[in-house]
């Protein structure tokens, strides 16, 4: 038996110290949890995407009284973007959640299917997908979801 590690690389920054793009990414996900049907849990989430063609997409979290019938914030401007612009590649997705405290000091992460599909758009259209991670005290900015799902499951998984 032999031991392995596995390392990720992502940066820290503070919003000034992105480019102009993605701090209107950042800020289109922060002012898309206003969006958000959080009735429930009261933690409010947004999304924003940037496409190919330059375009924004946002989603939010929305809840359910039947919680599985939810949906993230990810996945719903993901779905949308893939409905309306399917010819379009996602280039980078800023994620940002708030409470009743206000945004949260440190950034949230993808939950497990949200990963998920995140994986399958950089599969399908052949490019990472910048993930930008808010939180007051530093945005925790990552390369590609391949980071966050290190042992990640594809199509070509399956034929070889």
């Amino acid at each position: 038996m032999k031991e392995q590690n596995l390392n990720i690389r992502y940066m820290v920054a503070q919003l000034s110290e992105l480019s102009q793009q993605e701090q209107e990414l950042v800020n289109r996900a922060k002012a898309a949890t206003s969006n958000a049907y959080a009735n429930y849990s009261h933690f409010y989430v947004g999304a924003a995407l940037l496409l190919g063609d330059g375009r924004i997409v946002i989603g939010a979290n929305q809840e359910n009284a039947a919680f599985p019938s939810g949906l993230c914030a990810e996945r719903s401007a993901i779905f949308g973007a893939q409905s309306n612009y399917p010819d379009q590649p996602i280039l980078t997705l800023a994620i940002a959640a708030r409470n009743g405290n206000g945004f949260l000091k440190s950034p949230i992460s993808p939950c497990g299917a949200c990963r998920q599909v995140i994986l399958e758009m950089e599969d399908r259209y052949q490019r990472p997908v910048r993930i930008l991670l808010y939180g007051e005290n530093g945005i925790y900015c990552v390369d590609s979801s391949k980071d966050l799902l290190p042992f990640s499951f594809v199509d070509s998984n399956m034929k070889e």
